[in-house]
């Protein structure tokens, strides 16, 4: 049924992208307001390196509670950590899931993500299984992301919510569509441009996302952003949530 349903939507999709092209090939310009834009709310600080220790993630959250940042994004060891650090502050904890290949069971995912809500965690940015998805296997995507959501609404209080990571650097840009059309169908929240271990996001990307989903999800730009112009580039082309390790450079 969800192939049917992603073949008839995506179809739709890449007409209308294709009808839009010429008007969107160019890159947002710089604006004059940017300088006094406050990049802070937007900002997943990100700390996930395989060398990371508690130390580290103590001095991530500290940062992110000192710049009033969005989030921190951690490993699943150190959510726990992550929570009881920022707690009764405005920072929310973002753990991965699946990461970085997605290439995990569907039911290792959501036990998974089910271990992480009931530690606390506010967010759950979780990698679909990519070599899947490029094999048209979509209701099998579905059911990846499905597990990952339905754990998130275990979450008592106000649900977590999900970013589905797509990995679009290994994407074609109607697999992109795709993987956006099917994230937003299995209720996820956010889709995410990629983990950063396959490349880095790009502007056209994050335009691409945003067009898919329009108004309807979050879009998160994450993978090699270092610096406060790069981040302006993808809040312009229509990201709200920016990932980085590089959180107190950019505001």
């Amino acid at each position: 049924m969800i192939n049917q349903m992603v073949d008839s939507v995506v179809a739709a999709v890449m007409r209308r992208l294709a009808a839009e092209e010429g008007a969107s090939e160019a890159a947002p310009s710089p604006a004059e307001g940017d300088a006094a834009v406050d990049l802070a709310p937007l900002i997943d600080h990100t700390l996930l390196r395989p060398d990371a220790t508690p130390e580290d993630v103590d001095r991530l959250c500290d940062e992110a509670i000192r710049h009033h940042f969005a989030a921190v994004c951690v490993h699943p060891r150190f959510a726990a950590q992550a929570v009881e650090r920022v707690r009764m502050t405005q920072v929310a904890v973002a753990a991965v899931v699946g990461f970085p290949h997605g290439a995990t069971l569907p039911e290792t995912k959501r036990a998974e993500a089910e271990a992480l809500v009931a530690r606390g965690v506010h967010e759950l940015d979780m990698v679909l299984p990519v070599g899947i998805l490029k094999a048209n296997l979509w209701s099998e995507v579905a059911a990846d992301i499905d597990g990952v959501v339905a754990a998130a609404r275990q979450r008592s209080g106000t649900p977590a919510l999900v970013k589905v990571i797509i990995e679009a650097p290994l994407l074609t840009d109607r697999e992109k569509a795709i993987a956006c059309i099917i994230a937003e169908q299995c209720g996820a929240d956010f889709v995410k441009t990629c983990t950063g271990f396959s490349g880095a996001a790009t502007v056209e990307d994050v335009a691409l996302m945003r067009r898919v989903v329009g108004d309807r999800l979050g879009v998160k730009a994450a993978g090699g952003i270092r610096t406060r112009e790069q981040a302006l580039a993808f809040v312009r082309a229509g990201a709200t949530r920016i990932g980085t390790s590089r959180g107190p450079a950019l505001v």
